[in-house]
């Protein structure tokens, strides 16, 4: 009874190993496309926003901080933002979509254009046009880093079943047998036996 149950938690054992194995290596590519368009979202933000503060720099040396500061004082509309999930690999990852308005707008900037510099202009109106992109830059950080926590985890299971569970099952199956095969040959030398001494 002990064998029977032990090849069958055996093969249910080698069958989900295959799957985990499976499941972890298309998170893996999963992860790696994530991380591309990470790659490419972080390098273009950067150079953006670098931009950006190059312009608040040369606004703020033009204007002086404190009329820079009233101009910013009042936000010109609400950030509006859609966040959901999205199911990958059995992991829910959030999805953060801008409903927001766009630049087209006629209210691009909080403020009158008669005390402001236009270097401030340029760099509120591009830090509005870059706020989808940096919205999809935390999403995609934020998958990144809940995939590479399941890849870890699915990675011990993993290892788990192939190093620890599997093997020692293997063993006990071996040990059940060896003991059954050994019980069957004392069986049997007795039954020689006693037919031995019956036909004496």
């Amino acid at each position: 009874m002990e064998l029977t149950r032990l090849k069958k938690r055996l093969a249910t054992a080698v069958r989900g190993h295959k799957l985990l194995k499976d499941k972890r290596d298309e998170m893996v590519r999963q992860f790696m496309l994530y991380i591309r368009r990470n790659h490419e979202l972080r390098q273009k933000m950067e150079k953006a926003l670098s931009d950006v503060s190059q312009h608040f720099v040369q606004a703020k040396a033009q204007m002086g901080s404190l009329y820079m500061s009233e101009a910013l004082l009042y936000p010109a509309r609400s950030a509006e933002f859609e966040v959901g999930t999205k199911n990958v690999m059995s992991v829910d990852v959030p999805t953060i979509k801008y409903t927001g308005a766009t630049t087209d707008d006629e209210t691009r900037v909080p403020y009158a254009f008669t005390f402001t510099s236009a270097e401030l202009d340029n760099a509120v109106v591009n830090l509005t046009s870059y706020l989808p992109d940096l919205l999809e830059l935390a999403e995609v950080e934020k998958t990144c880093n809940m995939l590479a926590d399941e890849i870890e985890k699915t990675r011990r299971r993993v290892n788990a079943l192939e190093y620890v569970m599997i093997p020692e099952m293997q063993e006990n199956i071996k040990y059940i047998t060896m003991k059954l095969s050994e019980n069957e040959r004392a069986s049997t030398v007795r039954l020689m036996k006693a037919k031995e001494i019956m036909a004496k």
